[in-house]
């Protein structure tokens, strides 16, 4: 999808700003307005956080819909929710940030998962990077209670597992 759209801006920069913005904050576009699931969003936000002008928001969404391709991503575009990661302390739930290898490799959630279910901790959240939309995409897991610190060396067997970050 990303390298799709990545070529269609590609002498395009600034509209692949607001391309990337759009996309990174599930935002959609539904007869040239930007939506939040059902929530309109002005452009000029939108601008703003792309480093943009309004104009160049406007000509971005007037390509998406001059092209069917774009305008079906874009139209069926939906935020994935809110993330419990910033309020997990004040909620008393632990954190796991796992950084990958490879994103693509499969296997990791459910290594991640089994050792929790086996330590008789269960996820209340995950959360996946998209590896093509993410520089650096992380798996981040909320779980039920702060994970013990003798755990650590069992989510680094897990093959695929570059790195992980307990908070």
């Amino acid at each position: 999808m990303w390298n799709n759209i990545k070529e269609y801006f590609q002498n395009q920069p600034e509209k692949l700003k607001v391309a990337r913005v759009l996309i990174e904050n599930g935002l959609s576009i539904r007869s040239n307005k930007i939506y939040l699931n059902q929530i309109e969003v002005q452009p000029t936000r939108v601008a703003r956080v792309a480093e943009v002008d309004r104009r160049t928001v406007k000509e971005t969404l007037n390509a998406i819909e001059s092209s069917q391709e774009l305008k079906e991503i874009f139209k069926g575009i939906k935020s994935a929710g809110y993330s419990l990661k910033d309020i997990a302390k004040s909620l008393g739930l632990g954190v796991l940030e796992i950084t990958p290898v490879d994103a693509k490799m499969p296997g990791i959630l459910s290594g991640a998962a089994l050792v929790l279910a086996n330590n008789g901790l269960s996820v209340r959240q995950a959360i996946a990077d998209d590896p093509e939309l993410s520089p650096e995409p992380k798996l981040t897991l909320i779980i039920e209670k702060k994970i013990p610190g003798l755990l650590i060396p069992e989510f680094l067997k897990i093959k695929g597992v570059a790195k992980i970050s307990v908070y």
